[in-house]
């Protein structure tokens, strides 16, 4: 389930951000998207930022759970951080966990679910200082 949003927050240049493609991000942050499926595992655990990329995901899935959830892509904040998340656990994925990765379980073979819970919206979207750099990056501070 979805939190409020909350006040905007102070960005904390130490907090690591992932990218994520909207619709998918917009999905998370309403609580219906709980699995990130991603090609690689990570030992990254704990409350991490959403910063949603510039790119728009114009996959079949995607479109498809974006029409399935009533979503209009064209207004969602793209190139901000749009909130945060609690990457609680990875582990190879199921095809159980089609509906919670909102993607068609065909699409699952060989990756692995990045469970998350307890989104959090932020009121504003966050401008950032530097771009996303791979799958983690700093927005507040250059990596070093």
């Amino acid at each position: 389930m979805s939190v409020p949003p909350t006040d905007k927050p102070h960005p904390d240049p130490d907090q690591i951000t992932v990218g994520i493609r909207q619709p998918w991000v917009e999905l998370i942050l309403q609580g219906i998207k709980t699995i990130e499926v991603r090609t690689v595992n990570t030992r990254k655990r704990g409350r991490i930022y959403l910063y949603a990329s510039k790119k728009l995901a114009e996959t079949p899935p995607a479109l498809a759970a974006a029409k399935r959830h009533d979503l209009d892509v064209t207004p969602l904040p793209r190139g901000v951080v749009v909130g945060s998340v609690e990457l609680h656990n990875t582990r190879p994925i199921r095809k159980r966990d089609a509906t919670a990765a909102c993607v068609p379980a065909a699409m699952l073979d060989g990756q692995y679910a990045w469970e998350l819970r307890d989104p959090v919206r932020f009121a504003e979207p966050l401008e950032v200082l530097f771009l996303p750099y791979g799958v983690w990056f700093y927005p507040w501070k250059r990596r070093g």
